[in-house]
């Protein structure tokens, strides 16, 4: 059991890393748009989410969950989040941003701290849950 605790916490760690270097893909992406476009708040914050979901979920997929599971089907459980993701916080980002005049960095942020941990718990439990531990990778680890 204790194993299965400190298994548990890596996948954590590699989650939050994974999450980290996504952060980055949208703080850099979102900048760029921000710095040199007139765009308001919304296409600029939504451009750079999307590109950090892929490049999440890609690496989610492949390392922290290794997960042998259908790809299109993860994808469309991933796609059903942010169905309900990104409209939100897009909305809101946008009503803090514009019409409530927040920095759009301090809304941004608050919006990956968000998906950070809803994000996690969605993934673990319901796009790959089942399928945790199962690529190619995975079962080499357990023939060691």
């Amino acid at each position: 059991m204790e194993n299965n605790g400190k298994k548990e916490a890596l996948r954590a760690v590699k989650f939050g890393l994974f999450s980290i270097s996504a952060g980055v893909i949208e703080i850099v992406l979102y900048t760029v748009f921000e710095s040199f476009t007139n765009w308001p708040y919304w296409p600029c914050y939504l451009i750079a989410l999307v590109a950090s979901v892929l490049w999440n979920f890609t690496l989610n997929r492949q390392f922290t969950f290794q997960s042998a599971n259908n790809v299109p089907i993860a994808m469309v459980k991933v796609a059903c989040f942010y169905a309900v993701f990104t409209p939100v916080t897009t909305i809101l980002g946008n009503y803090l941003a514009e019409d409530l005049m927040w920095n759009g960095y301090v809304v941004t942020i608050l919006n990956m701290l968000c998906n950070f941990v809803t994000e996690f718990l969605y993934d673990r439990f319901f796009v790959f849950g089942k399928t945790i531990d199962t690529n190619e990778r995975a079962r080499r680890k357990a023939d060691v």
